[in-house]
This record gives C-alpha cells, structure tokens and sequence, in this order.
C-alpha cells in the first residue's frame, strides 16, 4: 500500500511538472468551486491514478506490440507510446470531468519526455528511502 502511494505521488508530481512546462497540458481547476491547493491536489491524484492505470494495463500491450520498432529506433519509440499513454489519460479525464486535458500529440510527446525526465530521479530517490 506504502509502495502505490508513493507511486500515486510520483506519478502527481511529474503531470504537475509537465501541465507547468507544457503550454499543451492544461490542468485547469479555477472556477466558482476552486478552493486553491486542495481541489489542484485531488484532481492531480485522479489524473495521476487515471494516468497509473493505464500505463498498468494498455502499455504493456503497447509495448509488446511495438516491439519491433523499439528495437529498430533502439527505444526511442518507448517515447511515442509513452505519449499515446498521455493522450489516453487525457481522453478517460475528458470523458470522466476531470480537469486535465492535453492538446496534441507534440504536447503529449514533449509532455511524455517531462515526465520520464521528473520520475525517474523521484523514482530513484524513493528506492533509496525505502
């Protein structure tokens, strides 16, 4: 349980950091009911479940099905699916009124490389704590 809320938190932290970066991805909470970091907070840990979910259950399909274009790209295509994971988030916050919302997929690429680049060290750090 200890090791999914820290995931859960990663997972927050790096869509927070890319909706911040990337002028593509809005996380957009402002409106007559916004109560400031408490409503940021519960819709980014939605998304960042919304965002677990798929990736634990569509991109190992993914990958194995684009296998062999990570192997002639020598992973670079890991990226694109990473990208399409985004987009799918995107797609399931839509359709559940989630606030969170990624334009296309040049957002969703570049919003892909801000969230390896901001979990993977977070991950790290967290491997050592633990």
């Amino acid at each position: 349980m200890k090791d999914l809320a820290i995931r859960l938190g990663i997972n927050a932290a790096a869509l927070w950091v890319a909706a911040a970066v990337v002028s593509g991805i809005t996380l957009n909470t402002t409106g007559p009911e916004d109560d400031g970091w408490g409503d940021k907070l519960l819709v980014l840990l939605l998304v960042a479940a919304i965002f677990g979910v798929v990736n634990a259950v569509v991109k190992p399909i993914a990958t194995i099905v684009g296998l062999p274009f990570i192997l002639v790209t020598l992973g670079l295509f890991i990226f694109v699916i990473n990208a399409l994971m985004l987009l799918l988030t995107s797609a399931i916050s839509d359709a559940l009124d989630v606030p969170f919302h990624v334009d296309g997929f040049g957002a969703a690429l570049l919003g892909a490389l801000v969230v390896t680049l901001v979990s993977w060290p977070l991950s790290l750090v967290s491997k050592v704590v633990d």
